[in-house]
């Protein structure tokens, strides 16, 4: 498939570790100027140094303020990504208030306050976009000791679709990508156990967990004009976890 986002400043939250560094480094590649949000100076110190042309915004995500104040300087943004996001993986009688409120504030909170900026400018120019925010099978399966992370995205999945109804005449689309476990440095450690992670794949239709170019691709064509009459959808890059 024929890419080049050339022209076009795209955003990428919590692209310090994991998929959003792998995405923010794509993207790139795809001739894209890209800004990293990371509140971790250390991993966008990484990320620069593999890249140079991406440029870091180092920032706590669960700062309202600061987050909005960051976002404003760096716009106008073409393209966004929402890949920041936290989870603890607590049963449900032992969850706290402290992991719930951190869990929303990163998850559905900050998602909320990032896409209103850049959409406000975008409705401003004019100019359309896409905006593209990472979900989970979690938004649409209940998983054993996830309540948090679960509600989260759930709600992240109903945030996705009304901004789609809202920002649509805008000519901005919003979609959502929902991984499955990932094979990042996290999703390795996470799954380590072998009993815990073969319970789960085998819930997986093709027997494995997902690697991250996997993700990258599925956001990667959401954010292109390739998808440009795709709006308002959850795009499931599961094994068919879903399918059961």
């Amino acid at each position: 498939m024929d890419i080049n986002f050339e022209g076009k400043r795209i955003l990428v939250t919590g692209a310090g570790q994991g998929i959003g560094r792998d995405l923010a480094l794509h993207l790139a590649k795809y001739k894209g100027q890209v800004f990293a949000i990371s509140k971790t100076k250390k991993n966008l110190d990484t990320l620069v140094a593999a890249e140079p042309k991406i440029q870091p915004v180092c920032v706590d995500l669960r700062d309202w303020d600061a987050t909005r104040k960051a976002v404003q300087n760096i716009l106008p943004i073409d393209l966004l990504v929402n890949n920041a996001g936290v989870g603890y993986l607590t049963p449900f009688m032992d969850s706290t208030a402290e992991e719930f409120d951190m869990t929303f504030d990163v998850n559905v909170k900050a998602v909320f306050n990032v896409s209103q900026v850049v959409a406000k400018n975008m409705i401003e120019r004019k100019k359309g976009g896409s905006i593209v925010n990472i979900s989970s099978q979690a938004g649409y399966a209940a998983l054993r000791d996830h309540t948090i992370y679960c509600a989260s995205k759930g709600a992240l999945e109903m945030l996705s679709k009304t901004m789609a109804l809202e920002l649509g005449p805008y000519n901005i689309r919003v979609n959502t990508v929902g991984p499955t476990v990932v094979m990042t440095e996290l999703g390795k450690k996470g799954w380590s156990d072998p009993q815990r992670a073969q319970t789960m794949i085998n819930k997986i239709p093709l027997g494995r967990f997902a690697e991250v170019n996997e993700v990258v691709d599925a956001v990667v064509f959401l954010l292109s004009d390739r998808s440009s009459m795709i709006n308002g959808v959850c795009l499931p890059v599961d094994g068919g976890f879903l399918a059961g």
